[in-house]
C-alpha cells in the first residue's frame, strides 16, 4: 500500500483509508460486532492504516468496535475520531463544541478506543455558538497533554479553517468530495493547498451510487439514511444514472470497476488527498484498495472532466436540516 502525508502535519497514512461509520449505522441494518471487527481487520490485512470513526456513530458502538478491532495493531495504525454533538438517550441532540465538552469527549473516546492517544481529532461540525478559536485552543491543550496528536475539521468553510489554523495547525479537513460532488474545488481545496492541510474525502463513492450497483429501481432498508437524501429519490436516481453509465463504460475501457475509477480520480487530484470509502464486504475492501495502483494520465483526467461537466446531477446531497450544518 502506498503512503501519503496529510498536508504539512507529518501525519503519514495509507493512500486509502477506511470509513467505519457504515458498520454501525446509516446504511440499513448494522453489522454484527463479530462481522464489524472482521471487516476492519481485513482492511488492515491489505495495507490500510487509516481508520475513521466518531462517538456519534452508533452512538458509541462504532468507536468501541474499532477499538477492539485495532487493539492488536494499535501502533501500526492511525485512528481518527470526532467531537461536536450532544448525545441524549442514544441520539444526536444538537451541536456542542464547548471546550469542557470537547475534553470530556476525548477522555471517553480514549477509553472506548482502548488507546492512550487519538491520532486525529476532528470537530464533526462547526458549532456557531462556540468561537472556533476556543475549540482549537482546547484541542491544542489536549495535544500538549499527549491525549491527541493532530487537529482536524469536518465540513468547515474556508474562513473557519483559516481562523482555526491560526490557533492550532489543522492537519486535515474531512468533507464530502467525489465525482458526484465537486463543490470543495471552489474555495476549500485552494485554501487547504495554501495552508498545507490534508484533505480526507468521505462518501468518495457517492454513498454507493458511483459503484454502479444502484439504479432507480433499487430499494433501501427502512433504516437506510439514503431514504431521506434528495439525491436518492427514485426520480433523481433515474436522472443521475446517465453519469454512472458513462463511468461504467470508461472504467471498463481502463480495466477497472466504476468504484476503482472514482477513487483513482480522487487520488489523482492532489498528493495530500486520502479518501475513506467504507464497506461491510471484504471483496469491496480489496476492490477499493486496488484503485491505488490505477494511473490516470492527463488525457484520462481531461476526458473525465469533460464527461462530468456535460451531465447535470439532480438532488441535494443532504436533507435540509443537515445542509444547514455544512460549510460554516
Amino acid at each position: 500500500m502506498q503512503k501519503r502525508t496529510l498536508g504539512k502535519s507529518g501525519l503519514e497514512v495509507s493512500a486509502l483509508g477506511f470509513g467505519c461509520m457504515g458498520i454501525s449505522q446509516s446504511y440499513g441494518r448494522p453489522s454484527s460486532r463479530q462481522d464489524g471487527i472482521a471487516i476492519i481487520r481485513s482492511a488492515v490485512d491489505v495495507g490500510v492504516t487509516f481508520f475513521d470513526t466518531a462517538e456519534v456513530y452508533g452512538p458509541y458502538t462504532n468507536e468501541d468496535l474499532v477499538g477492539e478491532a485495532l487493539e492488536p495493531v494499535r501502533d501500526q495504525v492511525v485512528i481518527a475520531t470526532k467531537f461536536g454533538f450532544n448525545i441524549v438517550d442514544g441520539k444526536m441532540a444538537g451541536l456542542n463544541s464547548r471546550p469542557a465538552h470537547v475534553r470530556a469527549v476525548a477522555d471517553a473516546s480514549l477509553k472506548r478506543l482502548r488507546t492512550d492517544r487519538i491520532d486525529l481529532f476532528y470537530q464533526h461540525r462547526v458549532d456557531p455558538d462556540v468561537r472556533i478559536e476556543d475549540v482549537a485552543g482546547e484541542v491544542k491543550d489536549l495535544i500538549a497533554e499527549g491525549k491527541v496528536k493532530h487537529f482536524g475539521l469536518s465540513e468547515a468553510g474556508a474562513a473557519t479553517i483559516r481562523r482555526a489554523h491560526a490557533v492550532q495547525p489543522v492537519a486535515a479537513l474531512q468533507s464530502e468530495y467525489s465525482l458526484w460532488w465537486r463543490e470543495p474545488e471552489h474555495e476549500v481545496l485552494p485554501t487547504l493547498e495554501e495552508l498545507g492541510i490534508g484533505f480526507v474525502p468521505f462518501s468518495p463513492l457517492g454513498k454507493g451510487f458511483l459503484t454502479g450497483t444502484i439504479d432507480d429501481k433499487t430499494t433501501f432498508e427502512p433504516t437506510d439514511f439514503r431514504n431521506s437524501v434528495p439525491r436518492f429519490t427514485e426520480e433523481n436516481r433515474k436522472a443521475n444514472l446517465a453519469f454512472v453509465e458513462w463511468l461504467k463504460t470508461f472504467a471498463a475501457q481502463n480495466g477497472a470497476t466504476p468504484a476503482q475509477l472514482a477513487l483513482a480520480w480522487l487520488l489523482a487530484q492532489k498528493p495530500w488527498i486520502v479518501p475513506i470509502p467504507g464497506t461491510t464486504k471484504r471483496h469491496r475492501v480489496e476492490e477499493n484498495v486496488a484503485a491505488v495502483d490505477i494511473h490516470l494520465d492527463t488525457a484520462d483526467l481531461r476526458e473525465i472532466d469533460r464527461a462530468a461537466s456535460q451531465i447535470e446531477l439532480h438532488g441535494a446531497r443532504y436533507p435540509e436540516h443537515l445542509l444547514k450544518m455544512v460549510g460554516r
